[in-house]
């Protein structure tokens, strides 16, 4: 692994039951969801009428994962994503895994340059937590966005942060019996690559795809997504929109992505287990599946799926 300048994330799983997983208390290795919504979050910027503005109890942050490791002297903590809501979700994480450097994670693992998932970035700068060499694990093209511009190269020439330069396939090992194995996923490359990662832990293992366009451009370049799930015990899975009807006077086509309603009707075939390690995130605020009440949360819950709630802790 190629070493340029810092930020690091993994990930951690446990079990879970058909409806709901059940909260971890205190597993040596978690996975902690520390955000479901698309990257701007929920409520999202010039939506005035959404009553999320009103009511905290609908406000979700942008999609992110903590892997927590409680084992030795010192807690290690990892995130997947630096999203533009990641000081809340710092602070999240120091009451869920305290550590004597509040402002520090052990490293970022980062799954590509649209805004949700890196802009955080510039909160472990100086003018904010003045972060000293955090990993920043990225693929290729990703750290050279990076690298070469501002303000994300001013991290690494103060030493904020330096870089990992991850390669498709090739597992990052962080602890005993811990590691992440970064995998291409097809989606809209601005500026990078687009990554998927498996997270093993001692025990469970998970897939983190927050991000694709389509399930079926994946069948052509000879993956399924249903082998995927098949070789890991949980599957945090792109749920941008619920269904192809929530934008209009959007081209659609335009932001592709796998509605919950698709690919719900594409895993109807796979059995009760297998369908059990899927957990929809990365939910638009148009999706009704980010508000409590909303019936297709039942829908999804009765087909034996489960949804991504911030808070919820599983052991890996």
């Amino acid at each position: 692994m190629k070493q340029l300048l810092s930020l690091a994330v993994i990930l951690t799983i446990a079990s879970c039951a058909p409806v709901a997983p059940e909260q971890a208390v205190q597993c040596d290795v978690s996975l902690l969801v520390l955000g479901v919504a698309q990257d701007a979050g929920k409520p999202q910027i010039g939506n005035p009428t959404d009553p999320a503005w009103d009511d905290p109890t609908l406000q979700r942050l942008a999609t992110s994962l903590a892997l927590i490791d409680r084992r030795g002297e010192k807690t290690r903590r990892w995130l997947f994503e630096a999203t533009p809501d990641v000081k809340h979700q710092l602070h999240k994480l120091n009451l869920a895994a305290p550590t004597d450097k509040p402002a520090h994670v052990d490293g970022v693992f980062l799954t590509h340059a649209h805004i949700g998932h890196y802009a955080g970035l510039m909160m472990f700068g100086r003018e904010a937590a003045g972060a000293e060499n955090i990993q920043v694990f990225a693929m290729p093209r990703m750290a050279d966005y990076l690298a070469e511009n501002g303000p994300w190269s001013q991290l690494l020439t103060l030493h904020n942060a330096f870089l990992a330069i991850m390669q498709d396939g090739e597992a990052e090992v962080l602890a005993e019996g811990v590691s992440v194995t970064p995998f291409l996923v097809p989606h809209r490359q601005e500026f990078s690559e687009v990554a998927g990662f498996r997270i093993e832990g001692p025990e469970k293992s998970a897939l983190f795809i927050p991000d694709i366009d389509s399930w079926e451009y994946w069948d052509a370049a000879g993956v399924k997504i249903e082998d995927r799930i098949a070789e890991a015990d949980f599957a945090f899975l792109d749920a941008t929109f619920y269904s192809g009807d929530e934008l209009p006077g959007r081209d659609m086509s335009k932001i592709p992505h796998p509605t919950v309603v698709h690919s719900m009707q594409r895993f109807s075939a796979l059995d009760a287990a297998e369908k059990s390690k899927v957990h929809f995130i990365h939910m638009n605020h148009t999706n009704p599946l980010l508000n409590p009440n909303a019936p297709q949360r039942n829908t999804v819950t009765k087909a034996g799926f489960h949804i991504a709630d911030e808070g919820d802790e599983i052991c890996l």
